[in-house]
């Protein structure tokens, strides 16, 4: 695997609606953005806002 650059840091709460979800599945909570939301533990879009 080959890089190039220095690595930078990516500051998304200030700037994109991070949201805090719920998955109904399998109750993961987990922080997510966007609209199609997929829970990372299970991959259920069975997700509610929490």
């Amino acid at each position: 695997m080959c890089s190039i650059g220095d690595s930078f840091d990516i500051d998304m709460e200030g700037k994109l609606p991070v949201k805090s979800y719920e998955c109904k599945s399998c109750g993961n909570k987990f922080k997510g953005i966007g609209k199609n939301v997929k829970c990372p533990s299970c991959q259920s879009s069975d997700v509610a806002e929490s």
